[in-house]
This record gives structure tokens, sequence and C-alpha cells, in this order.
């Protein structure tokens, strides 16, 4: 059983540990639903400006004004499904001979009609990746009723293939939940391994769909020899709706998509142009931009906070743990009130109440992580804000109050929850 540093064991399906305050999933939309009432106040009393999108994902709805009377279930697709399948392949670098696209109510959509339709009860689905796999993934293959194997790296997956007689999946994770990447020698080696069983190889490639080729000059993902392949069109390089896109090999996105359908993961059919768009205006030029702006904003917050900024290539992170003993070291505690999770969360609350700053802890239901991310900041929002130096002022002055919230557990409760 994985453990925090303070010796509590992560709940199941998500990579940290739950406590008093923060207990499952419904509590996790109780929080959200306290951050949506100060986001209300501001917009309320200061327009949306009031507020800054610092949790590195896009969630809008680009669209244009000649597009809104086309805007439904019947002409929207007839108009732009196939500008939306063409801009999907060579996104991924994909062929219009060999693949096929779809598009998902987001990304977990895809993920689940994967499983669903690829995976049978009793079957076991290998995750590899550089270091765990996203808890979508987890929870789509107990859906499915099947058992997850997951490793770290091409190693430990080619000693668990040779274990698992049963394996019928592969989920590749390029870009882990932890920003660490797959180098190709060992993209390569996992996918032929994976093909010697003839095993489908799905990548979840949330942001290494543009990460890997903008950052790591590495190929497009269906280049890489992969079946299968979904990324969001939140992150990094696109701009919304928070769609899935999945693109691969003909007959098995036909399969997957047949399933996605029965089950409801399917997008509204009215969204393709916003799919297009987000697709079509993505660049690698903006990911180059959007990267060099979070290590800007690291560089500030490490002056605050010195060594506790955690960073990889292409982000810089918070980790929940840090924050704890941070907050514990400034009220002059030597034993936790809370977990590590939940005063990331805290921390997280008062950034947005205060400052307006809106967190990928303020997203996820519930959150992928438990860290408090500076990843992929738009350089637009951070100036609107007054810069990386004011961001990581604000930082220190909440960590300051969340320390003077620790001797009063119930007072961070009333914080994240509400009255």
């Amino acid at each position: 059983m994985l453990r925090d540093r303070f010796g509590n064991e992560f709940a199941p399906g998500v990579p940290y540990a739950r406590g008093a305050i923060l207990t499952s999933t419904a509590t996790d939309f109780r929080k959200l639903r306290e951050a949506w009432r100060h986001i209300e106040a501001r917009v309320t009393a200061g327009g949306p400006g009031a507020v800054f999108n610092f949790c590195g994902l896009e969630h809008g709805l680009p669209l244009e004004a000649a597009d809104l009377p086309i805007a439904d279930d019947f002409i929207a697709p007839a108009m732009y499904f196939e500008k939306f399948r063409k801009a999907a392949l060579d996104h991924f670098g994909g062929s219009d001979t060999v693949h096929d696209a779809a598009l998902f109510n987001r990304l977990t959509g895809a993920t689940y009609a994967t499983h669903l339709a690829l995976v049978k009860p009793g079957d076991t689905v290998i995750g590899v990746s550089a270091s765990y796999s996203h808890p979508s993934v987890v929870r789509a293959a107990a859906q499915a009723g099947a058992k997850l194997v997951d490793t770290r790296g091409a190693h430990a997956f080619a000693d668990a293939l040779e274990h698992e007689s049963s394996a019928a999946l592969v989920v590749l994770t390029r870009l882990a939940v932890t920003y660490e990447i797959l180098p190709v020698h060992d993209i390569e080696r996992i996918v032929a391994l994976a093909h010697e069983r003839r095993l489908p190889v799905y990548v979840d490639d949330a942001g290494g769909a543009r990460v890997g080729p903008a950052i790591f000059e590495q190929p497009r993902t269906l280049q890489l020899g992969v079946d299968l392949v979904a990324t969001g069109l939140d992150k990094y390089g696109t701009v919304g709706p928070r769609l899935g896109v999945l693109a691969g090999e003909k007959s098995l996105v036909e399969r997957i998509r047949v399933r996605g359908y029965e089950m409801g993961l399917e997008a509204r059919p009215f969204l393709y142009p916003a799919a297009f768009r987000s697709l079509a205006g993505s660049s690698p030029e903006r990911v180059q931009h959007l990267v060099n702006t979070a290590r800007e904003v690291a560089a500030a917050v490490r002056q605050v906070v010195g060594d506790r900024v955690h960073e990889t290539p292409v982000i810089a992170e918070l980790l929940a743990d840090d924050i704890l003993e941070m907050a514990m070291a400034r009220a002059g505690l030597s034993s936790p009130p809370i977990v590590p999770y939940e005063a990331a969360s805290a921390l997280s609350m008062l950034l947005l109440r205060d400052y307006g700053v809106i967190t990928v802890q303020m997203v996820g239901v519930p959150p992928g992580t438990s860290a408090v991310m500076l990843k992929f900041i738009s350089p637009e929002a951070l100036a609107r804000f007054g810069g990386a130096a004011a961001y990581a002022r604000a930082i220190d002055d909440c960590l300051t109050k969340l320390a003077g919230l620790l001797r009063e557990p119930k007072a961070i409760a009333r914080l994240l929850l509400g009255e």
C-alpha cells in the first residue's frame, strides 16, 4: 500500500490519501461548488477578468459567430465532421487510408469506451508510463472487469508481459501524471513487444500528443506505430472544449465509437466546429510559450519557498506533502491536523478566494493529483495578474493564511466545504 510522507495510506483509485474533510468524490464536488461560489462573487463584482486561469487547462468554446446558426446536432456535424477528422489525423500524424477519428465527451470517455470495447471481464490490462497511469485508466479497467497491472518503464513492462498470459490491452502514457516522459526508444520497444503478442496499444496522450513533439522533438503519436491514441482538447496548446479526441486503426476506432455511442460517451455533434478549431489552431510554438511561462513562474515561487518547488522539464509543482510541511513550520506545529491533499486543496481555495486564481485542484472531480501545479500558464493571464512575482507573493501569503488555519481544522472544513 502506497503512503504519503506522513504515513497516510493512499485511497483507492487516486494517488493520495484522503482525510476527515475531503473523504470522497462527493466531498470533492462540494469543494468545487464552494469554489464556484467564490468565482460567482468575483465575476459579479468585477467581471470575468476578476478570475485568473492558472490551472494549465483551457475549457473554453472556440466557436465563431458564423458557427452559432448551425450549432445543433444535425447541421454542425454535416458541415464539420470531415474537417474535424482530417484535423485530428494531422494532429496525431495519422494516415487517411489507415486511420479514423472519433470525438468523445472527454478524454476519460474515450478511455472508458476503449476498455469497454476491447477488454473482457477477467482480462488483464497492462499500463506503462514513466511513473503511474492516470486514475481514469485504473477506473476504466475496473469498469471493464479487468485486472490492471501498472508498470514503470520498458523493462518493467517486458517483465509484466512475460507473466500475464491473459493480457488484452496495453495502455501507454507518454507524458505521465508526474510529467515525466517516456523516451522514444522505450516507446518503440514497448510497442514492438506488445505487437509480438498481438496486443493493441492505446496511448493515453493527454498532454503528450503536443508536448512530446513540441518540447522533446518526439514523433506525433500515430507515427510511433501505436494502434490507438486519445488526447484532451483542453490541454497544452489546444483551447477547449474539454473533449476527448480518439484516433487510430480504422476497425478499432469503429468498434470503440460504437461502444461510446451505446454508453453515452460520445461528444454532442454540435461541438464538431469547436473541436476542429481547437485542433487546427494548435501549434508547437504555443506549447513552447506556455512551458517558458511556467518556468518563469517556478523561478519566482522558488524565491519564496526555496527548494520546495519540484520541477520536471515541462512543469513545476508544489507537492501536497511539502505544502503541509511548510504550513506546519509556519504555524509551529509538530503533528499534522489534516492530510496533505486537504492542505493543497485549502491553499488552492485561499488563492481563489483572495486572489481569483484558479489552480488545477479546482478542476478534477476527483483531482488526478494532490499537487498544486505551476504548469502551461497562459502568458496573457499571467500578465493580467501582474506577473510571476505577483503570483509568487500570492502563494506566500496564502501559505501563511493556511498556517493560521491549521490550529482549527473546523475552519479548514468551512473553507473547503462551506458552512
